[in-house]
């Protein structure tokens, strides 16, 4: 983020100065605290207390231009933070809790507009009353989502009674343990919604303060569900997409109306979409930047993703350059057995793939292995880029086959 922002500001010629504010109990990891040193002005306080909040912000009013979070874990933050800088183009509070609270989204997409969304239900407990209320109103197949969590940790499919059943109470038993985990926004609780069949696609957009949207390019998704998991991680995703036209612009009318439907205004949105044999329809969608998309969207079409993301907040327009300059992939790696990690290899393989950008590996030999239906995250996550698209897919291939990944049960 600190490179974008300098790398435009040498283009444009301007000059800003950066700021973090963070809460002062959080543990910063080595890392992150000599990028601290590349920072204007860091700001750490009580984040919970309002108090502190203006006080830590006041010496500062004068000076902010805009303020903006990266990630869904962070929103919770930007709340709290909003209200202490009141002349700030910003989204409202409530609209950060329609976009990251899944029961809220559903319910103001299906009374803006019901042919956009699936149908949902609500479930408070995994009683048998709950699961006949359920069934009375959804078929199977049933997808269980908590609410507030990013990365589709804890979604679940359910096929019959007796996997809503097991699924629920796998849910709930685990829900605040993986919430409190990972950060989760908001009161945790479980929405159930009829299942979608599509493919999937998702597009980030830029918000202005009167909700005049500019859209970016559309990405493919391909959830490791369409590569033989029982788990909806996004497994793969590419851009640009093999869409035509017409479909391009019925995505982005659906995508307009969701954002529409959240009151979402001075801010980056990143929406998900399935294209159905009814039409597009809303997975969901959040206040934020999606996943990967900086590296994505410069790689295949130069957008500064990151300063676009601020312009917006400061009431610019954006810079969407147009020309394709090639294919970028991005791709999460999990294990097939749940268990403690044993064997990583391939990895120093595919850093000489042609197509290879960057790597981030997340867990080390010795680590416990998880789903992300039960909570895990991916052992690396890889970028590719390439100006040919078959090239790119020839890379693709090469990696799947060279990565092995072996896990071992306790």
């Amino acid at each position: 983020m600190i490179d974008a922002v300098l790398e435009y500001a040498q283009q444009s010629g301007r000059s800003f100065r950066i700021g973090l504010i963070y809460d002062k109990k959080t543990i910063i990891p080595s890392g992150t605290k000599r990028i601290l040193d590349d920072i204007d002005v860091v700001i750490a306080c009580d984040t919970m207390s309002l108090i502190s909040l203006q006080t830590a912000l006041l010496p500062y009013q004068n000076q902010l231009l805009a303020i903006t979070c990266r990630g869904e874990d962070q929103i919770p933050l930007l709340t709290r933070v909003i209200p202490h800088v009141p002349y700030l183009p910003a989204p409202t509070t409530e609209s950060l809790q329609w976009s990251s609270d899944k029961l809220l989204m559903r319910r103001r997409l299906f009374y803006h507009d019901k042919k956009i969304t699936p149908k949902y239900s609500i479930a408070k407990d995994a009683t048998q009353k709950t699961i006949t209320k359920i069934e009375k109103k959804l078929h199977y197949p049933m997808i269980v989502k908590p609410t507030g969590l990013a990365a589709s940790r804890l979604v679940t499919i359910c096929y019959h009674k007796d996997e809503l059943d097991k699924t629920l109470k796998k849910v709930f038993r685990s829900m605040k343990r993986v919430h409190k985990d990972t950060g989760g926004n908001w009161e945790p609780k479980v929405v159930v919604e009829e299942f979608l069949e599509g493919e999937m696609y998702s597009i980030d957009a830029y918000v202005g303060s009167r909700g005049k949207v500019h859209f970016c390019p559309l990405v493919h998704v391909k959830t490791g569900r369409l590569i033989g998991f029982d788990d909806f991680f996004g497994y793969q995703q590419i851009t640009p997409t093999n869409l035509n036209t017409t479909s391009k612009e019925a995505a982005i009318e659906v995508a307009k109306e969701a954002i529409c439907a959240l009151g979402l205004r001075s801010t980056t949105a990143h929406v998900e979409l399935m294209k159905t044999e009814k039409g597009w329809k809303i997975i969901e969608l959040g206040s934020r930047v999606g996943g990967f998309r900086h590296m994505m969207y410069e790689f295949s079409y130069g957008i500064n993703h990151t300063m676009n993301d601020i312009l917006i907040r400061m009431n610019e327009k954006p810079i969407i350059p147009k020309k394709i300059k090639g294919y970028t992939a991005a791709m999460k790696f999990f294990a097939k057995q749940e268990g403690n990690l044993t064997k990583l290899r391939g990895v120093k393989k595919a850093q000489v793939l042609s197509s290879f950008k960057k790597i981030y590996i997340n867990k080390k030999v010795g680590d416990r292995c998880t789903f992300a239906k039960n909570g895990g995250s991916s052992i690396f996550n890889i970028i590719l880029f390439n100006t040919s698209r078959s090239a790119l897919l020839a890379d693709i291939r090469r990696l799947e086959n060279m990565i092995e990944i072996q896990t071992q049960k306790k």
